[in-house]
């Protein structure tokens, strides 16, 4: 049975811990107090004690409060006050049992990430002029860009005790700077050692160091200025700019290595995503993928009947693999 005299005490106290102890902003401690007036609201409509609460219950609750229309992140803000109210009324041994620990904040749904196909991959790595010096850069670093996965920043970030040329690989250092290693293959090593040996003494100056990617000035080229050359090349091949974003090609290598067969801990790793689930969008763009061929290409996708099959009753074959 709701007991409104416990249930405001509890708040009060909480929201003295928030600020006294946790040292929590002003209107973080506001929010907090919203969330758990509206909570107080629904135990007392439903006669349920905060301290006896089941998960059902609680589940209950938040569903109750979707059905408003809230927003995912909204759901999420709602799930995250209860797990810490519940967790401070564990520490003040008010009970022992947390009701909301094990329920999952929603997952905003992702749009997903804009890849190019193999065949545009191709086109734009072909189109540096590499008989200058500035070609064989940018030549070296779209090649590095779509062999490694690695973003922007980090190529950027690259200086040469970073690069293992002979052997194939590269130490970066990603966010939270954690450090992984990442192979390359031989297309990018033999652009890269072009660059190297051929392109990068010609941008040079005494102050460059040993940063590998080189304005014309010799300062380390800026994440500004590589999306401008990466935009300029979409667009001399005619790849769209929609089609294009700063993280293009670190999408387009996770998806190609994923529809080519490669398994999604492998890419987590090159990606240097923290948790597997980030990875996992990429499972969404391969099954996008299979449907468009799908449906592209059986002959009985459609409910008319012949699909795009060819006169004789062999579908047309998906050159893609």
């Amino acid at each position: 049975m709701f007991n409104i005299k416990n249930f405001e005490s509890d708040l009060k106290r909480f929201l003295v811990f928030l600020e006294v102890e946790k040292g929590s902003a002003v209107n973080t401690i506001l929010s907090y107090e919203q969330e758990l007036k509206t909570f107080g609201i629904y135990l007392e409509s439903q006669k349920l004690d905060h301290h006896t609460l089941s998960e059902a219950d609680a589940v209950e609750f938040i569903k109750s409060e979707s059905m408003k229309g809230k927003a995912f992140s909204s759901q999420a803000h709602l799930i995250s006050v209860l797990k810490v109210f519940y967790k401070y009324l564990i520490g003040e041994e008010k009970l022992d049992y947390n009701p909301v620990s094990g329920i999952d904040s929603p997952q905003k749904w992702k749009s997903l990430p804009k890849y190019l196909t193999i065949a545009q991959v191709d086109e734009l790595m072909a189109s540096p002029d590499t008989s200058t010096h500035s070609g064989k850069r940018d030549k070296a670093m779209l090649e590095m860009l779509y062999a490694t996965g690695m973003r922007i920043s980090e190529l950027l970030s690259l200086r040469m005790g970073n690069i293992y040329i002979d052997e194939g690989f590269l130490r970066v250092v990603g966010k939270g700077k954690k450090e992984r290693v990442i192979p390359f293959g031989d297309i990018a090593r033999k652009c890269l050692q072009d660059y190297l040996q051929n392109g990068r003494s010609l941008l040079a100056n005494p102050k460059s160091g040993d940063v590998i990617f080189l304005n014309r000035s010799g300062d380390r080229l800026t994440r500004v200025g590589l999306w401008k050359i990466i935009k300029n090349y979409g667009k001399k091949v005619g790849i769209s700019f929609s089609a294009l974003a700063p993280h293009t090609l670190r999408h387009s290598f996770a998806t190609h290595l994923l529809e080519k067969g490669a398994d999604l801990r492998s890419i987590q790793m090159m990606l240097g995503h923290a948790s597997i689930s980030t990875t996992e969008i990429y499972t969404h763009v391969a099954k996008s993928r299979v449907k468009q061929v799908y449906d592209r290409f059986h002959p009985r996708s459609a409910e008319t009947g012949s699909g795009t099959g060819d006169s004789n009753g062999e579908g047309a074959r998906d050159k893609t693999g």
